[in-house]
Parts: C-alpha cells; sequence; structure tokens
C-alpha cells in the first residue's frame, strides 16, 4: 500500500500546478490536517512545495529522490505492489535474491538510490553512488503468467525451461533499457555485446559541449547482470534475476580513475539532466513488455539488437582467462552469439566470455 506523503508527491509531481488540499484529502479518503503533516514531512525530506491560500500545494523543486513517491507519479499503485525502494542496499540483486525466496511474485522489483557491494559481470565491482543512478533489479518466475497476458501467452509462460533457453534474455534486456533511455533522454544508447550500453559522447562536443579529445567515441552508461536460480535435479530455472544499472546524473569527476576513461552518464553523453524516478519507471514498463514477449516474441527484440549492435565490422580482442586473441566481429546470430573471425583464419560464435 502507498504511504500518504507518497501518494500526495506523486499528485504533486503529476499535477505540476496547484493542488487544493481539499482534492488531496478526497481522493486520498484523509483529512486537511493528515494532508497538511504530510506536506510538512516532504519538506523536511528536501521538496520545496509552495503553500497558497484558496489555492493549495504546489510542488517548486525535487531533490530526485529515488523512492516510491517519485516512482508512483509515473506508475499507477497496482504496479507499484510490485516495486520495492531502497534508500541504500549491498545489491539489488542480492535483496531480490531472498525476496524470491521468501515468495516474491514475478515482476517484483527492487530499486535502490545506492548499492554498497554492487557487482557486474566477472565479479568486478559496479559504481553505484548515491543519487546518481538508477539500481534495479527483475525477477522472472518462468513457470508464472504474466498479469494482464492473454491466455496463450499465459499457458506459454507456465511451461519449465531450461537454462539455455534464458541465455537470451540478458541481450533482449539491453533492447529494454535502450527502449526506455530513449524514451525519457530522446537518445537511443548502442549496445556492445553481450550487455553493455554506450552513449556517443562525440556528439555532445561537436555540439559544443566539453570538447576535449577522448580514447572513443562511445562512453558506458549500463551494464547487465542476469542470475539464475536451478533446479539441481531437473536442471529447470526456478526465477531469474536481472540486475541493471543505469549511470545517470555522474559528472567525469565523479567516476573512479580507472574507469573514468570509459563509463559515462545520462548526463556526461548528453548534457541532459533527467529524473531518475522516471527512468526507473519507464524501465519498468520496458521490462515488464520484454517478459510478456517470452518465450514467443524474440525475433522483434533481436532485429532491435542487431541495429543497435557497435561491434560488427570492428577489430576487437576476444578475451579467455589469460589468454587474448585478435579478431574481426562479423555478426550477431539468431541466438544472440557473436560470430567472429580470428587473424588465422578460423571463425567461432561466442556465446559468452569478453570482448573489448
Amino acid at each position: 500500500m502507498i504511504a500518504t506523503k507518497d501518494a500526495i508527491l506523486a499528485m504533486l509531481i503529476r499535477e505540476e500546478g496547484f493542488v487544493s488540499g481539499e482534492a488531496i484529502g478526497e481522493a486520498l479518503g484523509i483529512s486537511r490536517a493528515a494532508v497538511g503533516n504530510a506536506v510538512k514531512a516532504l519538506r523536511e525530506t528536501g521538496y520545496e512545495i509552495e503553500s497558497v491560500t484558496n489555492r493549495g500545494y504546489r510542488l517548486q523543486n525535487t531533490p530526485d529522490l529515488l523512492n516510491a513517491g517519485e516512482m508512483h507519479a509515473f506508475l499507477d499503485e497496482a504496479r507499484m505492489e510490485r516495486v520495492v525502494c531502497l534508500q541504500s542496499v549491498d545489491s539489488t540483486n542480492r535483496y531480490l535474491a531472498q525476496m524470491a525466496l521468501d515468495g516474491a511474485p514475478d515482476g517484483q522489483i527492487a530499486v535502490a538510490d545506492r548499492q554498497t557491494a554492487g557487482r557486474g559481470r566477472l565479479s568486478r565491482a559496479f559504481h553505484s553512488p548515491g543519487g546518481m543512478g538508477v539500481y534495479f533489479s527483475y525477477l522472472i518466475r518462468p513457470g508464472a503468467a504474466v498479469r494482464g497476458a492473454g491466455k496463450q501467452s499465459a499457458e506459454a509462460a507456465a511451461g519449465e525451461m531450461l537454462p539455455s533457453a534464458w541465455t537470451q534474455v540478458t541481450s533482449m534486456t539491453a533492447v529494454a533499457v535502450s527502449d526506455a533511455v530513449e524514451k525519457v533522454c530522446g537518445v537511443r544508447p548502442k549496445i556492445k555485446w553481450v550487455n553493455d550500453l554506450y552513449l556517443d559522447a562525440a556528439e555532445t562536443a561537436a555540439r559544443g559541449g566539453s570538447g576535449r579529445q577522448r580514447k572513443t567515441a562511445y562512453e558506458k552508461i549500463c551494464g547487465i547482470l542476469t542470475q539464475m536460480d536451478v533446479e539441481p535435479d531437473t536442471g529447470h530455472v526456478r526465477s531469474v534475476i536481472i540486475g541493471i544499472g543505469v549511470n545517470v546524473a555522474e559528472r567525469k569527476s565523479d567516476f573512479p580513475k580507472e574507469i573514468r576513461d570509459i563509463a559515462g552518464s545520462v548526463y556526461t553523453a548528453t548534457g541532459k539532466r533527467v529524473m531518475r524516478a522516471q527512468l526507473a519507471a519507464e524501465m519498468t514498463r520496458a521490462m515488464d513488455a520484454m517478459r510478456a514477449s517470452l518465450p514467443d516474441k524474440e525475433g522483434a527484440y533481436l532485429a532491435r539488437y542487431r541495429a543497435a549492435s557497435i561491434l560488427p565490422g570492428m577489430d576487437i580482442t576476444v578475451i579467455a582467462g589469460e589468454k587474448e586473441r585478435r579478431a574481426k566481429a562479423i555478426a550477431v546470430g539468431d541466438d544472440y552469439a557473436l560470430r567472429v573471425r580470428y587473424t588465422d583464419g578460423t571463425e567461432e560464435s561466442l556465446r559468452g566470455g569478453e570482448v573489448s
């Protein structure tokens, strides 16, 4: 259930202009005094709310807190029932994994303002400071029927699936998150196989941005990590947790020196300040749409994945443990594998691993 102050904050964000205390009270079934107390609590957390006699309340400025009230401004109450907003957590994936063990439903989301132990692929640390990004995990239960799905989709979703059938979900997630970024920010990220999202920072410099020389035109703004809980006896997937980290408001100086040359954010790439809660809400819609497409409609995602892929045609390095091999990326296959041709002329379809 949405807390009173969160419901009022959502109303003020949606309305933009003045909303009378009487109208708020009637909508929520609370007294004018309760409205006043909630507004006071919001002001104490940094929201600038103007009050004018006979006109009501108006939100003048928000501190951009990634909380339930701000997300509720963009998602209805029914969807918010499966969204948990955390101020700080070690890892949204770990938090959601525990929720899954406790019976959390399909489509459950954990989103945090800050992670203290965020992880990326290959057990690398994922920089997750407060007030900067969207750290978001999404739960899929392969045996669950999708809410709102038609009979055929619900029956298809109810079947058991093996891990091999879920290897493409990470790549489909890259497309879904790209959809959300484009909707909110007006620019569509590129995808570096397997699942990293990049924006072209050189375009910003050309439009009068920093103008300094960069080692690459692209900056990584998003990483995705998928984890599965597999039934040991049957090999069936019990749950899938997809962790997504999007850099939104960071400046270059906010990143650790060791990643500063390759890491970027929506802000560094576009110069735009966007509301993180709005992006998190659009990510929710995009992930719900992706979830509803499983397992029958992967083709549309594959076409968009290929269109956004930056590696085909590039010279790359394939990294396998301590071994590195030079190659040229050829194409993304129907199973999202990356087809590469090594310098000795041999070819291989990569279904995992690391390339640079």
